[in-house]
């Protein structure tokens, strides 16, 4: 249950913010996860709701390799909720199961093709050290020009975020969504 009522219609915030629920129903479909608690800061929902769709339709990381950031920082934050939501749109996304479950299982990176592994080795540093050594930069940026690693390392930190969000309050994962092992 979560630590604070969720936010899931215009009814749960100030007339003046309805604008805001509305443009999280349109990303969305509907208000949930994260968003029902960045609701209750409308100004802020409205300032982070971008990234979404800067992420899923803008960003130069193909969705690939996007997806196999967002599990690896999702994972590493433990982010139920999260990482139910993103799961299902790694698949969209092509991401394989095999890719999908060494994340999910937080096992060795070696098992995976170069691209992925580097992207994962990249993640999983970052979100554990707030650092990235030489060799797994240069993996990466071998391959890379700057605004994708740019992207890349905003799409792994924004997801880490929205996983600290619904990780502070109790967030559910939707119980159809895929599990993270307990």
């Amino acid at each position: 249950m979560p630590r604070i009522a969720q936010v899931s219609s215009k009814s749960d915030v100030k007339p003046e913010h309805h604008a805001v629920v509305d443009a999280v129903q349109k990303v969305f479909g509907n208000v949930r996860g994260p968003f029902s608690m960045l609701l209750h800061s409308p100004k802020l929902a409205e300032r982070v709701l971008p990234l979404v769709t800067f992420f899923r339709e803008e960003s130069v990381v193909d969705a690939k390799l996007r997806s196999v950031a967002i599990l690896a920082a999702v994972r590493e934050r433990e982010a139920a909720y999260v990482w139910a939501a993103q799961v299902g749109a790694a698949r969209r996304n092509g991401l394989g199961e095999d890719v999908i479950d060494v994340l999910r299982a937080k096992g060795g990176a070696g098992k995976l093709g170069a691209e992925e592994r580097d992207v994962v080795n990249y993640v999983r540093q970052l979100l554990r050290s707030n650092r990235v050594d030489q060799k797994t930069f240069d993996a990466l940026k071998s391959r890379h020009d700057e605004q994708w690693m740019v992207e890349l390392t905003a799409a792994a930190n924004y997801f880490g975020f929205l996983s600290g969000v619904v990780n502070a309050f109790d967030v559910p994962a939707p119980p159809d969504g895929d599990k993270l092992p307990a």
